[in-house]
């Protein structure tokens, strides 16, 4: 590989359950292939990970979260083939960071176990200062094995860049969220409810600004919500099922939706299953106010836990936790139908970032 034909990518895995932690990828853009250029444990449980572009060597930080009890978040200098720590790990103040994402000169993270968000200053050479603030998630649902408290389990900003949401799988509701990029305080603009019991997991952002997609996970279901950037005002309109009617190949097991990515043209959305194993194609109308299942293909492994698309557009990479790999898939540019073109080896992989 070689030329402009190459890019990087990032793995994230669990340490805990033999993964090699971060391992940095070759991508050639051509055929959507990534080689393994090295790998580090110094992160524990780096469950999910972030690039960030401006300060750091090279002109980009790559950003973790440790997955543990007490939980942590870390910048790495991804200048060289091995990633680096970049300062010391910082604790969250918080159990079981899932997610991040980047804020106002701020790395946010979602605690799952504490059911909180936590704001850490981002430092002028990409490195980490110690937890600003703290907000704690409040509220309950009626699944009492999985929602008896609060359960963060995604952060992401708006298009707009003015609004952080925090995505409550315990809670079943999203909260939107102001940050303040001089004290990194944040302060809870609403709160937007689902329907008791379905789990909402993760959210992303139709390009034209004006929807997005909450995918639940107790329930293998995406809630259409319209979004007013202005007011910071997200609302629910309608809910569609993201697997097929009817008896699966083996209904005894459960199915999980983890993750949810839109296409760069709007036209397509893509689900993760687990249980189900598998990657839903819904198709969006031009507004992005109507969804509907066209159809769904095998994840290429077992338990995707992670689904990404390249900066381009071309590429899907599922992270298959169980079957300990990464698969990449071509995408069909009318159909949206993914078409599986290999995979890499990647025990207990939790999601892939691009550079």
């Amino acid at each position: 590989m070689g030329g402009d034909s190459a890019g990087r990518a990032f793995i994230g895995s669990f340490t805990s359950n033999g993964g090699p932690g971060i391992t940095a990828v070759a991508v050639d853009r051509d055929t959507g292939a990534l080689s393994v250029l090295g790998s580090t444990d110094a992160v524990p449980d780096p469950s999910f990970l972030a690039v960030g572009l401006g300060p750091g060597p090279g002109g980009s930080t790559l950003y973790a979260v440790g997955e543990t009890a007490r939980g942590t978040a870390a910048a790495l200098d991804i200048s060289g083939d091995v990633p680096r720590l970049l300062g010391g790990i910082r604790a969250v103040n918080g159990e079981a960071p899932t997610h991040l994402a980047l804020a106002g000169g701020h790395l946010v993270t979602a605690n799952y176990g504490s059911g909180s968000v936590t704001a850490l200053p981002v430092r002028a050479d990409g490195s980490l200062g110690e937890a600003a603030s703290v907000l704690q998630h409040e509220g309950s649902g009626p699944d009492a094995g999985r929602q008896a408290a609060p359960h963060a389990h995604q952060v992401l900003t708006d298009p707009s860049g003015a609004w952080v949401l925090s995505v409550d799988l315990g809670t079943d509701s999203v909260r939107v969220c102001a940050l303040d990029p001089g004290t990194g305080a944040l302060s809870l603009r609403g709160e937007t409810a689902l329907r008791p019991g379905t789990g909402p997991r993760h959210m992303a952002f139709h390009p034209g600004g004006a929807h997005a997609y909450v995918l639940n996970e107790l329930e293998p279901t995406v809630t259409v919500c319209r979004w007013d950037a202005a007011a910071g005002v997200l609302e629910p309109t309608g809910e569609i099922a993201v697997l097929p009617e009817g008896p699966s190949s083996d209904d005894t097991v459960r199915t999980y939706p983890s993750e949810v990515v839109v296409s760069h043209d709007g036209r397509f959305l893509w689900t993760a299953n687990r249980g189900h194993d598998s990657i839903s194609v819904v198709t969006l109308d031009e507004t992005g106010g109507s969804a509907a299942l066209a159809a769904t293909v095998s994840c290429g492994g077992r338990w995707p836990r992670d689904l990404t698309l390249d900066p381009t557009g071309q590429w899907l990479y599922a992270a298959n936790e169980h079957s300990g790999d990464v698969s990449w898939f071509g995408v069909d540019a009318e159909t949206g139908v993914p078409r599986f073109a290999g995979s890499i080896e990647a025990p207990a992989a939790s999601c892939v970032v691009f550079a």
